[in-house]
């Protein structure tokens, strides 16, 4: 019984499953909305439909990973094919069920998101399209907090922006996980990498920042009501920049400069060495340590929102999926 549990944390990549929670709270905080039931459901649909990713990964992959990873838990025969997909089927199941308890907005999200999974997984892994499809995924899966918690995604955007940013970078980088490959992906996502941190110190304008008023959905503000975050047109400073064009920007949070330099240094090394080096072992701590930084990234979007405690909790689940991913591969 344990060796079949490992087995099957080892299919379902459980350190990466921290890497998940952090998306809909990013949603949720974008959007200026207090995570409540609604958000808990999305998480809930969101932990579903990607252990149904990672599940149908290694269904479809089987062939190709008894030639290059026997040991993965389908072709060493520790899972069977029946059913890692029958597992597939049953989380996608519920993770649109739970969107589906968070009303019809998350359901609008869920469904497509459901959808590039699988077209991922079935089709897409191996075309030029994977890496967008992939990212894609992620953006929807930050998008679905947003959709569950207050009903809307268009503030949200921006933050699945970065996101799916990052999540290309690293997926394309993945690519090379199994053979000798060349720098520039490894290249890429450090550069990536670097500008992402850039514009999460970068701070925001008014016009990127969540709006809210007391608490009530936009709908509820009166009209001549100005946004809590919005800067005073009676500053010096905030009038000459308006006078020059350009709106005044929101300084970053100490704490969302933080976590910028948190996610920056998780990759920055490994990234470096898998670019001088693109050797399948460098590559593979690579990938890792690019799935491992989506969590400071997730909080540092939360933090850059304004959702300081929120912020701290997604931050939290780092060390554990650290500490979890010395028994289990995040890959």
């Amino acid at each position: 019984m344990r060796a079949r549990m490992g087995a099957w944390a080892e299919l379902l990549r459980l350190p990466a499953l921290f890497t998940v929670p952090g998306d809909a709270l990013a949603g949720a905080a974008a959007v200026a909305a207090r995570p409540d039931h609604r958000t808990l459901l999305a998480i809930g649909s969101s932990l579903c439909l990607y252990e149904a990713g990672m599940a149908l990964n290694d269904w479809a992959d089987r062939a190709e990973d008894a030639v290059e990873r026997p040991h993965r838990p389908l072709p060493s025969g520790r899972v069977s094919p029946t059913a890692a997909f029958t597992a597939a089927c049953a989380f996608t199941a519920a993770g649109l069920a739970l969107a589906a308890r968070a009303g019809r907005p998350a359901l609008t999200v869920a469904a497509p998101l459901a959808v590039t999974v699988w077209s991922y997984d079935l089709a897409l892994k191996h075309t030029t399209a994977g890496p967008f499809a992939m990212a894609a995924a992620r953006g929807l899966d930050l998008l679905l907090g947003a959709a569950a918690t207050a009903g809307r995604t268009r503030p949200a955007l921006p933050s699945a922006a970065l996101l799916t940013t990052h999540t290309l970078a690293l997926t394309t980088l993945s690519r090379q996980e199994t053979r000798a490959g060349t720098p520039t992906a490894a290249l890429a996502a450090l550069a990536t990498t670097g500008a992402l941190t850039w514009l999460l110190q970068r701070g925001q304008s008014p016009d990127e920042e969540p709006r809210s008023h007391q608490g009530r959905p936009p709908h509820d503000r009166p009209a001549h009501a100005p946004s809590p975050h919005a800067p005073s047109p009676h500053n010096p400073l905030v009038r000459t920049l308006l006078a020059h064009g350009r709106p005044a920007r929101r300084r970053p949070t100490p704490l969302t400069v933080a976590l910028a330099a948190a996610y920056a240094t998780t990759t920055a090394r490994p990234y470096l060495h898998a670019s001088l080096n693109p050797s399948p072992p460098l590559t593979q701590r690579a990938v890792g340590a690019g799935i491992r930084a989506t969590i400071p990234l997730q909080a540092a979007l939360t933090a850059r929102s304004g959702a300081t405690t929120t912020a701290l909790l997604t931050a939290a689940l780092a060390p554990v999926a650290r500490k979890l991913a010395r028994r289990v591969s995040i890959t």
